[in-house]
């Protein structure tokens, strides 16, 4: 049986979607994958990751989201990696799909779900462990004591800077994405999280980028209360690094979930979660 490498098109998002739902996650319709794949930032896509195809069907695809970041001034091409699934019988050619994404030049890596084998294996490949230290939060009610919280959009127009602006607005349209505005009389800070599950409990707000981490932790019980209240979500899990440090009244993981870059230039700092899988695919 034949067996090729192949980039992902536009032509082939559908069969890739029904290969992801039918052997990957079925909670995830076909559908959902083929909108996760269509970025709403501009960003010239050389492709949307590789899969294998046998006699003409899909048999594994490995996903990527291009994104282009300034980072200190410079223009900095960043490959995702998403979702990763071989057919059994087609493991041992697994391996082919990763080797043609991080053989493409000029892309920063990064990989924030890898799971089970993936993890030695991005090691062995020069893929570098992010701190992910994590404290797990309480959604608790909590008086205001001069903060709001708000997801209203006319409040996030009305209150972001401009460089907070284009970020709300490349990511208002990503399927995983959510946002908020934490304001004070004197400041405010752009949170951008993602309603998470964890051992099939979906029941997790997880913080993926915050604008301002010192006010973000000085006002981290009103965002978990308002997670709770008008979002119905009752934990909030936090990164260190995200947040800047740790948050009151949040008790760290014993284990947190790794997450990777590769990269010949950047530092660890320089990664954040942004433009990725985390926003674009809710699962």
């Amino acid at each position: 049986m034949g067996v090729s490498v192949e980039p992902i098109t536009s032509v082939d998002v559908s069969d890739v979607g029904r290969f992801l739902h039918q052997h990957l996650n079925p909670r995830v319709a076909p559908q959902q994958w083929v909108d996760a794949l269509t970025v709403p930032w501009e960003v010239d896509q050389p492709n949307h990751g590789y899969h294998l195809r046998a006699d003409g069907e899909v048999v594994g695809a490995y996903l990527a989201y291009y994104s282009d970041r300034v980072l200190d001034g410079s223009v900095e091409r960043f490959c995702n990696l998403g979702a990763w699934c071989v057919l059994e019988g087609q493991r041992h050619r697994g391996t082919r799909l990763l080797t043609r994404l991080l053989g493409q030049e000029g892309y920063h890596f990064t990989d924030f779900s890898p799971s089970g084998n993936v993890v030695p294996l991005n090691r062995k490949l020069h893929f570098a462990d992010l701190d992910t230290r994590t404290s797990l939060v309480p959604n608790l009610p909590a008086p205001a004591r001069g903060v709001r919280v708000s997801s209203r959009p006319a409040d996030l127009l009305a209150t972001l800077t401009a460089t907070e602006l284009e970020c709300y607005r490349d990511h208002s349209r990503a399927a995983a994405a959510r946002h908020l505005v934490v304001s004070t009389s004197r400041e405010h800070c752009h949170v951008v999280f993602r309603h998470d599950r964890r051992k099939n409990v979906r029941a997790f707000g997880s913080i993926l980028h915050v604008s301002n981490p010192e006010l973000f932790r000085a006002a981290a019980g009103q965002v978990a209360g308002h997670l709770l209240t008008r979002h119905r979500i009752p934990i909030t899990l936090v990164e260190h690094r995200v947040a800047g440090g740790p948050v009151r009244h949040g008790r760290e993981l014993a284990r947190s979930r790794p997450k990777m870059f590769r990269s010949p230039t950047l530092a660890p700092e320089q990664i954040d979660y942004l433009y990725s899988e985390l926003t674009c695919l809710a699962w």
